[in-house]
């Protein structure tokens, strides 16, 4: 068994995933929409640079925290905005879950 064959193997099958599937198709549509896609650009870019911001150990104020919330409330009225958020946060559990289970599987390794 060749572990790298493996690794392929298994982003070939997230790729393929339902999840990821509908990921695309959201994103398709939100693409298709010139208002929802700056919209969701716009969502994006403040959200990396407040994840910028922590990861150079700052926090994000109590206000940008809020002002951050009510866009995202904002958005998901859009229903292509909400299915791509949707869509999103179903493929990051299987990738969450694909790395616990990874994780998992090591652990022994370490013991």
């Amino acid at each position: 068994m060749n572990v790298y064959d493996k690794a392929y193997e298994l982003a070939k099958s997230l790729r393929e995933s339902a999840e990821a599937q509908a990921l695309q198709a959201a994103k398709r549509a939100v693409d298709g929409d010139a208002d929802a896609k700056r919209s969701l650009e716009g969502f994006m870019e403040r959200q990396h640079m407040l994840q910028h911001q922590m990861m150079s150990g700052e926090e994000p104020s109590p206000v940008e925290l809020e002002q951050m919330n009510k866009l995202y409330e904002v958005l998901t009225l859009n229903p292509l905005i909400s299915r791509y958020f949707e869509a999103e946060r179903r493929f990051s559990v299987l990738f969450e879950d694909v790395n616990r289970i990874l994780g998992e599987g090591l652990k022994s390794l370490l013991d």
